[in-house]
């Protein structure tokens, strides 16, 4: 037994499998914990967990160790998720700024935090041929990069903690909250928007995620760059995970995300302007 090993109650309890997300299989709850699979960015996660709770961040699971059948084990967070189909709450603006402040929050809390030495951060994803250039500014903390729906816990109406740190690696802040943006203001074409957010004042909703932020002017006036260039890269990762990853990405290709990407990178030559209007404007 190393100091990882997670050691069961003597009472058995039920495997209960928990839905929602897109790409990790498999995961229950056990107790008051959750079980997942591991995978080669687990060193990096496990690590950055284990910061925000000495950080006495209370808006993430704790990571309590590796069980007998090698999987993580998290503590359950309670509350409530968007899950499928989307509940009408997805578009409420009190919500949304709520939103902005977890990030803000998580980001002091994991300003602190350095990769250990010999964790190398990603998924194991070879570089796809052809891919874009990345945003042209230094990384500055490990994000989380996947703010969606299903990776927000809320508690009366308000957003308190994040899940799902399988894509967590190191990012700028403005990679971080034009990730928020994607899935809340949203940012793409309003075809391929979740329901209750297909009739939404986009640049308003930008503003509004950026104040409770409290995003910094040189942050505003790169986001509308930032998403540009990160969604021209998405279309190539995403191909490549479906090809080398398969599960959760290959389908999500197979129904279409490279599609909904190239609608968002039109989208974004349409409206990126009034975007940053609504993010610069005093």
């Amino acid at each position: 037994m190393n100091a990882s090993t997670y050691v069961e109650p003597s009472e058995p309890q039920a495997e209960i499998p928990l839905l929602g997300g897109d790409v990790t299989e498999g995961v229950v709850r056990v107790g008051d914990t959750v079980r997942r699979s591991v995978n080669p960015n687990s060193p990096l996660v496990h690590a950055l967990l284990r910061h925000l709770e000495a950080a006495g961040f209370a808006g993430a699971p704790r990571f309590l160790g590796i069980d007998a059948a090698g999987r993580e084990v998290l503590t359950f967070v309670h509350g409530e998720v968007a899950g499928r189909p989307r509940p009408a709450w997805l578009a409420d603006e009190g919500r949304l700024a709520s939103v902005g402040r977890l990030v803000r929050a998580y980001h002091d809390a994991a300003a602190g935090f350095v990769v250990p030495e010999g964790v190398r951060p990603g998924l194991g994803v070879s570089t796809p041929p052809g891919l874009p250039p990345a945003p042209p500014h230094p990384a500055e903390l490990v994000g989380h990069m996947d703010y969606t729906p299903d990776n927000i816990v809320f508690r009366d109406g308000e957003a308190v903690a994040l899940i799902d740190f399988d894509l967590a690696k190191p990012v700028t802040r403005v990679d971080e909250v034009c990730n928020a943006m994607l899935y809340w203001a949203p940012l793409g074409d309003p075809a391929d928007a979740d329901p209750p957010l297909r009739e939404v004042d986009v640049p308003r909703r930008c503003r509004m995620l950026a104040d409770a932020y409290a995003m910094s002017g040189t942050d505003r006036s790169r986001l509308v760059e930032v998403a540009v260039l990160r969604t021209r890269r998405a279309w190539f990762t995403m191909k490549q995970a479906a090809e080398e990853q398969g599960g959760g990405w290959a389908r999500m290709w197979d129904e279409g995300v490279g599609d909904v990407i190239k609608r968002r990178e039109a989208w974004l030559d349409r409206t990126g302007a009034a975007i940053d209007a609504a993010l610069t404007a005093p």
